[in-house]
């Protein structure tokens, strides 16, 4: 229903922020890490949000960027995890260590996020994995613009792969990626990922 919300920041008090927008204020349930992100009250700020619709309640959900939504968005997918798991699970990682973790199916570090036991880190793998994989990303658009023999190409179709599934379309992430292969001294995905989605959320 609502992508973003672009406006002033009146009011933060953790768990939740108001943003006013045309004269309307709309209040934001926020993790951790997006509230130690926010600006200055009365400062204009942008916050991607998603809106959760129960039987007997509607809740607002505010992030920082909109590959934490997209990784929210698929953790509430999960049976048996709901707003405050997926929540501590953003505080604990960011998206790109989140990402490596299932990636490396490392089931042991994600389960040492409060509220979050071996069994439903396995099934957290699991689900993330494959929605995270399932694109094909077979067009090379770097291979004579990175410059860099030390990257593979696996490494970059892998990170292709994840950008494409959270939403980021070719034309937004070539340049940040072409950058990124330039300047990663090993072949590294974590480190290129991670690299990426840094630029991304400045670009």
């Amino acid at each position: 229903m609502f992508d973003y919300i672009k406006g002033v920041l009146i009011n933060k008090s953790y768990p939740y922020c108001t943003i006013e927008c045309n004269n309307i204020g709309y209040v934001l349930l926020i993790n951790q890490r997006t509230y130690a992100n926010l600006c200055e009250i009365n400062n204009e700020i942008k916050i991607y949000t998603k809106l959760i619709h129960k039987e007997d309640s509607m809740t607002l959900c505010g992030f920082k960027n909109r590959e934490d939504r997209v990784i929210f968005d698929i953790l509430t997918s999960v049976s048996g995890i709901g707003i405050k798991v997926a929540f501590s699970l953003l505080d604990e990682f960011e998206t790109a260590e989140l990402i490596n973790a299932v990636i490396d199916e490392d089931y042991k570090l994600i389960s040492k996020t409060k509220g979050v036991g071996l069994k439903m880190a396995q099934k957290i793998i699991l689900e993330l994995k494959d929605k995270l994989t399932k694109i094909d990303t077979s067009t090379e658009i770097l291979s004579s613009k990175t410059n860099n023999l030390n990257i593979s190409k696996e490494t970059i179709t892998q990170a292709q792969t994840i950008l494409q599934s959270l939403g980021y379309s070719q034309n937004e992430y070539q340049n940040a990626l072409e950058i990124a292969c330039k300047k990663l001294e090993k072949n590294d995905p974590q480190e290129l990922l991670k690299n990426v989605l840094e630029m991304l959320s400045i670009f």
